[in-house]
């Protein structure tokens, strides 16, 4: 458990463990989430990455490729043309 203090303009500084599980860099922005009562903090562009990625997940499958070989072979072909 890490502790923050809250200045008086409403500003917290992220402890150097938590900023570093979360890969955050100086200008980084993150996202607090509400769940249940509970928030969290998450790196904005990791959040953004992972939906990006689920919203993809099976695609490939989906387009009819087996493999991610298929798949580069298919776009090569395609940038070629």
């Amino acid at each position: 458990m890490e502790v923050a203090k809250v200045s008086s303009k409403g500003q917290i500084t992220i402890p150097v463990s938590v900023r570093n599980k979360l890969k955050l860099k100086t200008g980084d922005k993150i996202v607090i989430l509400e769940e249940n009562g509970r928030f969290y903090f998450e790196n904005s562009a990791m959040l953004a990455f992972k939906r990006a990625e689920d919203a993809f997940s099976g695609e490939a499958k989906k387009a009819g490729f087996a493999t991610e070989e298929e798949m580069q072979d298919y776009m090569k072909e395609i940038r070629n043309a």
